[in-house]
């Protein structure tokens, strides 16, 4: 029987030698058709491209790619390419390339807005450490100096509990300056693109244009110039995408063009999301979608959307009335729950002050009932937020009810000074009560104070 282009149990070779058993096929895409395959070290996935796809600059993108031998888990890398030892009729070869199967935790963005029952669990708290782990994502990408090109919502898959990420579809990222087949999804594209403008390519920069689509789009369950302009759009073809995105792009909150703003009948979700953003978040979009949109040198960095998402992340509070999640402004007053209405209670927040010098990097978290304090608090430029690593955790005292502490969970003694001046050490496994004024030094150059 026959699977898209290929039959189950048809026998293909590596460029190695080994050889690889088709199974079955998992699913199609624009370029090509995805299987599971049998190899000598166990399952692997194949990516096999339509035949007017396979061509000798994709092959030498893939040998470029390979030859790297990246090693990041959160990216299906291509790892060998695949060859038909028979070659279609017309006497051409067609390839693919072997990956990683993708883990079935892993769940695609759009299930988000099909409110399919697999993302469930995912909280307001895993949507935002969905946003950190993108961004860091791409950032390690750009690191390189490896354009993606096709940043979009189908090319990266999350856990709906953890807020891990996935990347798939790496077969385009190509070195900055250096062309490939696909230019990307024109809902995301930079309007440059677009537009076709003279000298225009996708590059990091364009991708900094997609990357913040893809984080309105999770953060606000819509398009950021999907307003009223679009909802007019009798027929949503290629004219009117390239009007929309890219000729006439209007953010949906351009504060000096209110052309395209959400219709409130119409997208009320939208307008309520927008409303219970933090300030800090407000402002990138806008800066992105409306400055940057103009001259792409100024849409936000991923070291910015990075900074910024780990301390929304840090100062969500959940309402004591209704018991939901609230993103708040870091350091901010304290805002009305987007569900109740009600104005939240703030936690107290323990400020975090690390590295050394004149460098010194300040933060803040807020020590909400179960709050944890994480390795990447305690260091000055984290390689990645890691939310395994668990430092402390706030929890309450076991016979004084509304009493809490922090628990040290490292091998490391803490010494913690107490507003009275007394001083005492905290040894692994210990707590302390979490009092206004308390002073705690963690190592490493890492201290902290409790504020109300």
């Amino acid at each position: 029987m026959v699977n898209g282009m290929l039959a189950a149990g048809k026998t293909l070779v590596a460029e190695s030698g080994e050889k690889v058993k088709v199974a079955e096929l998992f699913g199609s895409g624009g370029q090509g058709e995805v299987y599971r395959v049998t190899t000598p070290q166990g399952d692997r996935a194949l990516k096999w491209y339509y035949p007017q796809l396979a061509d000798a600059r994709q092959r030498q993108i893939l040998e470029g790619l390979i030859a790297r031998g990246w090693s990041d888990d959160r990216f299906l890398w291509p790892t060998a390419i695949v060859l038909d030892p028979e070659g279609p009729k017309s006497g051409a070869p067609g390839f693919g390339y072997l990956m990683d199967v993708r883990p079935s935790r892993f769940q695609d963005l759009p299930a988000l807005f099909r409110r399919d029952p697999s993302v469930s669990a995912a909280t307001m708290r895993t949507l935002v450490t969905v946003a950190l782990h993108t961004v860091e994502a791409y950032q390690s990408l750009h690191s390189k100096g490896i354009a993606y090109r096709d940043i979009n919502w189908g090319n990266i898959f999350f856990d709906p509990r953890t807020g891990d990420v996935l990347v798939c579809d790496n077969d385009n990222a190509v070195v900055e300056g250096e062309s490939a087949a696909v230019a990307g999804t024109m809902d995301f594209m930079a309007p440059e693109l677009v537009r076709r403008d003279k000298g225009a390519q996708p590059g990091t920069q364009t991708d900094l244009h997609s990357l913040a689509v893809l984080l309105f789009l999770l953060l606000m369950n819509d398009h950021p110039f999907n307003g009223a302009q679009a909802l007019q759009i009798r027929c949503m073809d290629e004219a009117a995408k390239r009007r929309l995105y890219g000729t006439d792009p209007v953010f949906i909150y351009d504060p000096s063009d209110a052309r395209n703003r959400p219709v409130p009948d119409e997208q009320p979700t939208v307008v309520a999301t927008w409303g219970a953003l933090p300030k800090i978040l407000r402002d990138f979009f806008v800066q992105t979608f409306t400055d940057g949109v103009r001259t792409p040198v100024k849409r936000v960095r991923e070291t910015q959307w990075r900074k910024a998402l780990s301390q929304v992340l840090d100062a969500i509070t959940q309402c004591g009335s209704c018991g939901k999640q609230n993103l708040t402004q870091p350091d901010g007053a304290a805002p009305d729950c987007w569900k109740c209405g009600r104005t939240l209670v703030l936690p107290p927040r323990l400020e975090l002050v690390t590295g050394t010098g004149t460098s010194r990097t300040r933060r803040g978290i807020r020590l909400a009932p179960s709050a944890r304090v994480y390795a990447h608090h305690l260091v000055e430029d984290p390689d990645r937020h890691d939310f395994r690593a668990v430092v402390g955790e706030v929890t309450e005292h076991p016979q004084n009810r509304g009493r809490f502490g922090l628990t040290n969970h490292t091998k490391d003694v803490w010494t913690a000074r107490k507003d009275d001046g007394t001083v005492r050490d905290v040894e692994p496994g210990r707590t302390i009560a979490l009092r206004a004024g308390l002073l705690l030094e963690f190592g490493g150059g890492a201290e902290a104070e409790v504020r109300d």
